[in-house]
């Protein structure tokens, strides 16, 4: 950081990925927070003119707000690291992995990491019929936010898919029961949260008002607990991520340990108070102004 009395801050927000507004509410929620604890914020919605914003607010630190892909995927970070600025959250290399699916499960793969069997196979395909046995789920293999997320269960049809899905898609073998995530904050495992929905944890289930409720911590066994905060902090060290990482996984309870596997690595988490990493971090006792203030503590430039 540089030698003023009070750090500047550019919070990127929005971007043009799927995720647009929850990185706006994620931003703007950041930002308060930040001014909370005395720093001087820029807010930055992140479009085309990025690099000639952070010429002319010349930040300390740059706060990465963004979702999806451009913000999460390593591009950002590739830009910052030319500008030499230091930022949140994950570098390059970790958050191109980490958006990718497929590479994230080799990963996790290598790293001795339970997941259950996927495969990434042309759209056309998908669609003329059954390329592995139902039930399984379809995806885009670099979304978040359980966008574009496809279902299909035994007995259904290929899927049709909207026209905006990609040619390459990701296709993986569904995995029944509680859906679990678990935040790393730095080289700490923080607690888990079991999220509770009505159906599937998708979109709306995600951002709407009462689409879920978190049960934080997790109402679960010491073993799964405790096997949850292992792998999210091993998967968070294999993929080479720094700051802030959330893992998720779905549980099986009638298979105890052997039912926990999992589904993906975040780094960039929604950020907004009532967020699952900074429910956790509250957790911790950190009120999410602390939690903010780590991370931008924590920022910094591979270069």
């Amino acid at each position: 950081m540089s030698s003023r009395q009070s750090p500047k801050i550019a919070v990127l927000k929005g971007g043009p990925s799927a995720e647009r507004e929850v990185s706006l509410s994620s931003g703007r929620e950041c930002a308060k927070a930040l001014r909370g604890e005395g720093f001087e914020v820029i807010e930055i919605d992140a479009g085309e003119d990025l690099c000639a914003q952070l010429a002319v607010c010349q930040p300390d630190v740059v706060f990465n707000a963004l979702h999806g892909r451009f913000g999460e995927d390593g591009c950002v970070q590739g830009l910052l690291e030319w500008l030499r600025l230091p930022y949140t959250h994950s570098g390059v290399l970790a958050s191109a992995l980490a958006m990718d699916k497929e590479k994230t499960k080799e990963v996790y793969r290598a790293a001795g990491l339970p997941v259950v069997p996927s495969l990434l196979a042309p759209r056309e395909e998908v669609e003329a019929g059954h390329v592995m046995a139902p039930p399984y789920v379809v995806k885009p293999y670099n979304e978040g936010s359980s966008v574009g997320v496809y279902i299909v269960q035994e007995g259904a049809n290929a899927p049709r898919m909207a026209a905006d899905m990609p040619a390459v898609v990701m296709v993986e073998a569904y995995a029944p029961g509680r859906e679990l995530t678990c935040s790393v904050m730095g080289d700490k495992a923080l607690c888990v949260t079991d999220i509770v929905t009505d159906g599937w944890y998708d979109y709306e289930a995600k951002y709407a008002d009462g689409g879920s409720r978190h049960v934080c911590p997790a109402e679960i066994p010491a073993e799964i607990a405790a096997a949850c905060q292992d792998y999210a902090l091993r998967a968070h060290k294999a993929l080479g991520c720094r700051g802030l990482s959330r893992t998720d996984f779905r549980w099986d309870e009638e298979k105890g340990l052997d039912g926990l596997v999992l589904l993906e690595t975040n780094t960039q988490p929604g950020m907004t108070p009532t967020s699952l990493s900074p429910e956790q971090a509250q957790k911790s006792g950190l009120t999410f102004g602390q939690f903010c203030k780590w991370m931008v503590e924590d920022a910094s430039c591979d270069r």
